[in-house]
This record gives structure tokens, C-alpha cells and sequence, in this order.
């Protein structure tokens, strides 16, 4: 028997259960004892119809995993009188037939919207692309679509499990595209690892979009990919892992200045991971102004002439960070840190780590599903914690960042990105929080907030028109 407070239940482990009850007095209490007895979160309950002496219910069930739904399904059947008819997966449920789909705008009602949406019609808007090529933006949607490529070999939580099944990911990236950026995303998974091939096909498709989003692509091949597509497209290509996570740990770091009343600039921060989030990361924090960043993989700090696991990546790093020249572990680069950022593996830091920190130390534990640190364990020493969990305060999440920050770029016709855009966003981030709100555990708004979106919109389309990447 499992108590329900051992470990929380999430909607992700979420069923529906239809069950045949004996209609007497009592007998729902009993299936909810059972449920409850068993860890489950009982939710929503219906009735969906009543037969002679029974009563057929549909039970909502939030459980911690797919062994826990066996064990509170099997806990209902042991309730006499009761039978379970049917079991259904509510995620995988929402996933059926995929969580997308292609809408027109224009009706098709007779043969005179025939002729204006296609032939013979559409020929006269053929030819005036052909004449004036900026007009691709006016009459197509390309002006408002965005492309979501990955190769699969990254996936959050999951690593290389391939094109097929990244696809789920990138239709819920486009899903949140949609409704909070009224932005048409479409995923495009690729059944090939090689750089080259990667390459040449989003340039060979970049006609139909007005922005690229590299998505769960590993590093170090990510950023070659990002940085050769960026030279050779005239279009906004982000790799959301890398900038998206990054604009929103600074918009993170930006509040905790704040709410300390000290300037972040003079901070020591301590960072573990150095793929494509930390690196992101790492660069941003240094163009913000921050001076003293460490980066530490596997292998230790990262500084110049590091022998072991170094390539020309971390080469490039190590020339711009670690000014102290810290040579060991993420434990030596943690002592006396103010912020310890973790975008790496579970249980990477101790206590003991975060103890040796500064006064008021900074804990973005930021790996996902489970973080550097228990956040249990962190919680009492410090001051302020953030994770990339939904179930604790101050969830770094990129949602906040790439909705804004590609509405803003394709609303001015943005033939790139640059610093001062997601510099600009990440201000943006911030300042949805107002000063009297600030809190330790609340740094970050809500990704739930749709004016974080146009905030960010705003920005990021102003230093675009400042720094001349803007076309309209």
C-alpha cells in the first residue's frame, strides 16, 4: 500500500477509467477510498448513463507513472460490485492522429471562389511574385510560418531516439506556436544526422517560411548547423535549445538582481554543462555584461589547454570564460559563486556545494526530468532556486522566450537575429514581474501569461528596427 504522499502524481499519467457500479448507497465511496489508498489523485468524475440496478461512471485519475495506473486500476476491480469496462491513456489519447492540422482561411463555396483561390486566378498572383519577389511575404504564409526542424538526436529528457518519434515534441512546439503566437508551425523531422544533408534541405524548403526553428538537434553539430543557416538565409534561425533556454535563465538572473537590489554583472556564476543550452547560456550572460562565468563539464572546468575531452567548441568557450582560471571540478568553481546554473544530468551537486556558495547563493538546477540537486535538498539553503520543473517555483522555460521573440522577428520581416534581440527579450521576460511582486519564488512569469508574448513581441521587434535587421 503507497501513501499518497510518497510521490506526486502528474497529468501526464493521466486515466480515464469506465466503470460498471452496482447502484447502491456507498459504493462510489469505496471505489475512492481504493484509489486514494493507492496514491491515486481522483479527478474528475461523470455519469454516463444509469441501467437498471447499475450506474455507469467515467473516473479521471491522475497517477505517478504507467505501473501506478495498473495499480489503481487494479485497486478499483478488488472493489465488489464494481467492474472496470475500459481503460484509456489520456496523453496518449490527446496524441491520436497527431495534434495538428492544416486549416484554409478563404471558403471554397462556387466556381468564382474556385477561380480567384486557384486556377485561373491565382496565375495573376503568380506572376506579380515572379515581378516583384517581396511580395512572397504579402500573398503567401510565408510571412507567418515557421519551420521546426529537427533530426531527433536531442530530444529533452530522451536523448537520440530519432525523427519518428521527436515528431510528437515538435507538434506540441507548434501546438504552443499557435495559441500563444497566432504563428502557423509546422514540424519537419529529417531521417538524417549528417550536417551537410541538414544544410542543404532547410535551405532547398526555406521558400515557404519566414523563420527557422532548429529544434533538439545535439551539439556540437548544432552549432555549425545554426551558425552555417544563418549566413546563408535571409530569415530568423534560432536553435530554440540553445537561445530560447538562455534568454529566460538571463530574464531569471535579471529579477534576482532586483530582488537583491545588486547588479548581476558583479556576480560569479558557476555553471555544469556545456552542450547547447550551457554554452547558450554562458555567451548570453557574458554579453549582458556578466564578467565572471565558469563553465564545467564532465571532465571538469573548462579553461584554456585543457587537455581531456576538449574540442574546438569548448576551445572557443574556454578563450571567454573562467577569467579566474579554475582548474577542477564544479565543486572548486562553486566556492564563493553567487549562481550555480545546471543544464547537464541529475545529481551532479551536493549541499555541500551550495554551502560553500556565497551569501544568498542562486540555484538554477535546470536538468530535466530530474535536476543537479533534489530540490528538496536545495530548498533550505537557497535563497533562490529555479528549476525546469512545472511542479516548483521558478520554471526556467523556454516557452517564454521563442513564441515572442518569432512574433516580434516575423512582424518586421527580420532577415536574421542577433544579441540585441535576445538581449531585448529577455529584459522584456523580466519586467512582466513588477518590483512589488518580486519574490524568491517568483522571478519568472508564468508562461500561462499571453502578454509575456506581446511584451517580448515588442521588444524584439524594436531592436530589430534599431539594429537593422528589419525589412518592413
Amino acid at each position: 500500500m503507497v501513501s499518497p504522499s510518497v510521490c506526486s502524481t502528474s497529468p501526464c499519467y493521466s486515466i480515464q477509467i469506465r466503470i460498471e457500479i452496482d447502484n447502491v448507497i456507498g459504493k462510489f465511496a469505496q471505489i475512492a477510498l481504493a484509489i486514494g489508498m493507492v496514491g491515486g489523485n481522483l479527478g474528475a468524475v461523470d455519469i454516463v448513463r444509469v441501467e437498471r440496478g447499475k450506474i455507469i461512471r467515467d473516473v479521471t485519475v491522475d497517477a505517478r507513472d504507467a505501473e501506478h495506473e495498473r495499480e489503481i486500476v487494479a485497486a478499483i476491480k478488488n472493489v465488489g460490485g464494481v467492474k472496470v469496462l475500459r481503460t484509456m491513456d489520456r496523453t496518449f489519447t490527446a496524441h491520436e492522429g497527431g495534434k495538428i492540422e492544416m486549416r484554409s482561411k478563404v471558403p471554397i463555396r462556387d466556381r468564382n471562389d474556385l477561380s480567384q483561390v486557384y486556377t485561373p486566378g491565382v496565375a495573376r498572383v503568380c506572376m506579380d511574385i515572379h515581378d516583384h519577389p517581396e511580395h512572397v511575404y504579402r500573398y503567401t504564409i510565408k510571412r507567418n510560418t515557421v519551420a521546426i526542424i529537427t533530426d531527433g538526436t536531442a530530444v529533452l529528457g530522451l536523448g537520440d531516439i530519432g525523427p519518428d518519434a521527436a515528431m510528437p515534441v515538435m507538434e506540441g512546439k507548434a501546438m504552443i506556436f499557435k495559441e500563444f503566437a497566432d504563428i502557423d508551425a509546422f514540424p519537419i523531422a529529417l531521417r538524417t544526422k549528417d550536417p551537410d544533408e541538414i544544410v542543404a534541405t532547410v535551405k532547398n524548403i526555406a521558400t515557404s517560411f519566414g523563420g527557422i526553428n532548429l529544434e533538439d538537434i545535439s551539439a556540437p553539430r548544432c552549432f555549425d548547423i545554426e551558425m552555417r543557416l544563418r549566413k546563408d538565409l535571409a530569415m530568423p534561425v534560432i536553435h530554440d535549445d540553445q537561445h530560447g533556454t538562455a534568454v529566460v535563465a538571463l530574464a531569471a538572473l535579471i529579477n534576482v538582481g532586483r530582488l537583491f537590489k545588486k547588479d548581476i554583472r558583479k556576480f560569479k556564476v558557476a555553471m555544469v554543462g556545456a552542450g547547447a543550452a550551457g554554452t547558450a547560456i554562458a555567451r548570453i550572460l557574458l554579453a549582458y555584461g556578466i564578467k565572471d562565468v565558469t563553465v564545467s563539464d564532465s571532465k571538469g572546468t573548462v579553461y584554456p589547454g585543457r587537455r581531456t575531452g576538449m574540442n574546438p567548441h569548448l576551445a572557443a568557450l574556454a578563450k571567454i570564460t573562467n577569467p579566474r582560471k579554475i582548474k577542477g571540478t564544479i565543486s572548486d568553481a562553486m566556492k564563493g559563486a553567487n549562481v550555480f546554473i545546471g543544464v547537464s544530468a541529475p545529481n551532479v551537486i551536493t549541499a555541500k556545494d551550495i554551502k560553500g556558495m556565497a551569501k544568498d547563493p542562486v540555484v538554477c538546477a535546470l536538468a530535466n526530468p530530474d535536476p543537479e540537486i533534489a530540490p528538496e535538498e536545495a530548498l533550505p539553503l537557497a535563497r533562490v532556486l529555479a528549476t525546469g520543473r512545472s511542479d516548483y517555483p521558478n520554471q526556467i522555460n523556454n516557452m517564454l522566450a521563442y513564441p515572442g521573440i518569432f512574433r516580434g522577428l516575423l512582424d518586421v520581416h527580420a532577415k536574421g537575429v542577433n544579441e540585441a534581440v535576445k538581449l531585448a527579450a529577455a529584459e522584456a521576460i523580466a519586467h512582466m514581474v513588477k518590483t512589488e511582486e518580486l519574490h524568491e519564488d517568483y522571478i519568472i512569469p508564468s508562461p500561462f501569461d499571453k502578454r509575456v508574448v506581446q511584451a517580448v513581441a515588442h521588444a524584439v521587434a524594436e531592436a530589430a528596427r534599431k539594429t537593422g535587421l528589419a525589412e518592413r
